[in-house]
């Protein structure tokens, strides 16, 4: 019993290696857009992608919580002020990710 235990958990480590050690080519060259950066998952999941070295358009629903990521983050973290309850500010932030992002974007679409 105790060996099968312990060939499971080398299995799980042997993964958890594995997948750690995979990676993508020329971070630095892709952007990723993410909500809710204020607080809560989108403030957790910009500050570990910015600091791999992803470009990193967060988008904020307040001016303070846009300052408070840019100061704990590089520059290559963008932020924009979106509200996704209002038209002209999805169309604001889509035109301004459009503008970041440029030709390297040729398959943004909204």
């Amino acid at each position: 019993m105790w060996l099968y235990l312990a060939a499971l958990l080398g299995l799980y480590f042997l993964r958890r290696w594995y997948r750690e050690r995979q990676s993508v080519e020329g971070l630095p060259e892709k952007y990723v857009l993410i909500t809710g950066c204020d607080s809560g998952f989108g403030n957790l999941l910009a500050k570990p992608l910015d600091a791999r070295g992803l470009r990193v358009l967060a988008a904020c629903l307040t001016q303070q919580g846009a300052e408070q990521l840019r100061k704990a983050t590089s520059q290559r973290l963008q932020t924009v002020i979106l509200d996704v309850t209002r038209t002209d500010s999805i169309a604001a932030a889509t035109a301004w990710v459009k503008e970041q992002v440029g030709d390297k974007g040729a398959g943004f679409k909204l």
